[in-house]
């Protein structure tokens, strides 16, 4: 078992003990995935571009706990829904690979369809 199944396993026993079941739908868990981003957010407003790129030891703290919160959502809702996760990741991959070819990409923003 990898560390993602393992974690997708013991979030989904968290909720069956407190029965919240009943309340992880994937509307409700998208949105509180969307929450969560905000607050993940909320850390960096007001940051200049080199503050975030080296946070405070406190804010470095709050942003890992965020990310946490919002890894939290993003595997129950793919766990609800019977997404595996790591198998979408890699096919994503993929596809952004194919999309973004190293010569074509390498030091740009532009999104593909511009390159």
């Amino acid at each position: 078992m990898n560390d993602l199944e393992a974690l997708r396993v013991r979030l989904r026993a968290f909720a069956a003990e407190r029965e919240w079941e009943q309340f992880h739908s994937p509307k409700n868990l998208a949105m509180a995935l969307a929450a969560e981003s905000g607050e993940l957010l909320e850390v960096f407003q007001w940051m200049t571009e080199a503050e975030s790129r080296a946070p405070s030891p406190q804010a470095k703290d709050a942003a890992a706990l965020e990310l946490a919160d919002v890894l939290f959502y993003l595997v129950r809702l793919a766990d609800v829904l019977g997404v595996d996760l790591a198998a979408a990741a890699e096919r994503k991959l993929a596809q952004n690979a194919q999309r973004y070819p190293v010569d074509k990409a390498r030091g740009s923003s532009r999104k593909y369809t511009e390159l």
